[in-house]
């Protein structure tokens, strides 16, 4: 074989396998493209501003939801009343709540399923009051900020069942819950039922004292992802997607504090050290206690009771009007298929 023909061979070879990297190029970026995409739409899941939604800002600031193949976007909106109107309007497709919130959801025929839990509140909630004021029952005649129709609410009203008080003798005056402890450390009322970071600006700028907080009642105050059903049933990927991206966010949370805690608190607003001292009053869910508390299509786990003393609660209070099941309005099934 001569020189010319040698180089002519040689030349098709190279071609050849040039064409088979870019083939395979184009293949990968094809699957990376699917895998960022397979959802198309947008995903909004609305928020107030609180400690205890952090996986959510990890999982955003850390790709997690891109990874898992979810466009995710984070609304912020601080009034539930808002948030509510927004999920049952289809403008967000999913809201972090307070897990007796979804019973009024519930209640309200919003078409929802919980598909995750964040937290137990270990102290992240609780009622402050002025430093005169030793007792539930001090507060008769007394002014209590909080918002009506919220975990505050469902909060004020169990420690009052519970030490006899009843909520006609003090004024209750309604107003959203950060709004609340801003009140209180402005002196405008006598006591506020609200949340982490405002009962310490409420202690430490305010005067004021903890006369109750959620570490003193268990179980009562905890907080959940719903999604809307026509998105579950639809999109069942994207559902799945967005909790393999918030288990794998508290993974990350897990092994990688000092760095998690900074993007966290960036995503919140507040100062490191701040953010820090609010986690500490809240027990995290991650993948596992989820399985356990959320349990299986068969057999609910204790989310089911938690969900039913809500309704309970609510419905004798008059403020809801039916009493919707925990089956229909929980949804373990992600959960116990996370992959990450």
């Amino acid at each position: 074989m001569n020189l010319k023909n040698k180089k002519l061979i040689c030349l098709i070879l190279i071609s050849v396998m040039l064409v088979g990297l870019l083939a395979g190029c184009g293949q990968k970026s094809t699957d990376n493209q699917q895998q960022t995409n397979n959802s198309g739409e947008k995903v909004v899941i609305t928020m107030p501003t609180f400690s205890g939604y952090a996986p959510l800002i990890l999982a955003k600031e850390k790709g997690f939801f891109e990874k898992h193949g979810v466009n995710v976007d984070l609304q912020i909106i601080e009034g539930l009343g808002e948030r509510k109107q927004a999920l049952a309007a289809n403008q967000v497709q999913g809201m972090a709540t307070a897990l007796d919130v979804n019973a009024t959801l519930a209640a309200a025929d919003i078409p929802m399923q919980v598909v995750w839990m964040f937290d137990d509140s270990y102290g992240g909630d609780g009622l402050l009051v002025k430093k005169e004021i030793k007792s539930l029952e001090d507060l008769k005649g007394k002014k209590v900020a909080l918002e009506v129709g919220t975990t505050s609410h469902f909060f004020f009203l169990t420690l009052l069942k519970e030490a006899n008080v009843d909520p006609s003798e003090i004024t209750i005056v309604d107003m959203r819950s950060g709004d609340a402890g801003a009140a209180f450390v402005a002196g405008q009322v006598d006591g506020a039922v609200t949340w982490q970071p405002w009962l310490s600006k409420g202690v430490e700028e305010g005067n004021g004292t903890l006369l109750v907080t959620s570490k003193d009642t268990p179980g009562v105050v905890s907080d959940a992802l719903n999604l809307r059903k026509d998105l579950i049933d639809a999109k069942p990927e994207v559902a799945q997607g967005i909790v393999n991206a918030l288990a794998e966010a508290m993974q990350y949370w897990k092994d990688n504090k000092e760095e998690a805690d900074q993007i966290i608190a960036k995503g919140l607003n507040l100062s490191v050290e701040d953010f820090v001292a609010t986690v500490g009053d809240l027990k995290f869910y991650d993948a596992e206690a989820n399985k356990e508390f959320l349990g299986t299509s068969e057999k609910l786990g204790p989310i089911a009771d938690m969900f039913n003393k809500a309704v309970e609660f609510y419905y004798n209070e008059k403020i809801i009007d039916k009493k919707p099941e925990a089956s229909q309005f929980v949804n373990p099934t992600f959960v116990n298929n996370i992959s990450f």
